[in-house]
């Protein structure tokens, strides 16, 4: 089991961002939240099989939504927790 915590940074508010990555998740088998930042920045907290969070986290770095574009993102790996039972738009 893994857990990380996502910074996405580019074009990635008002395109349907964080939609995709709930679609994503919900086809990679994760759990967790996402949530825009005032900053302009997504943030992502997954949890789920290493394999099925690489996937996951793969893309998100390419982009969930054709319209979004990755510039950056900064990935942190957690403890895992029981805490998520579903992935959810904050």
């Amino acid at each position: 089991m893994k857990r990380i915590h996502m910074i996405v940074s580019g074009h990635v508010q008002g395109v349907g961002f964080r939609f995709s990555a709930q679609q994503k998740a919900k086809e990679c088998n994760v759990v967790g939240w996402v949530k825009n930042k005032s900053d302009g920045t997504v943030e992502i907290e997954a949890q789920g099989e290493n394999d099925r969070i690489h996937s996951y986290s793969e893309a998100i770095k390419h982009g969930p939504s054709p319209y979004a574009k990755v510039s950056e993102i900064t990935i942190e790996e957690l403890e895992p927790t029981n805490q998520f039972q579903t992935f959810e738009i904050r």
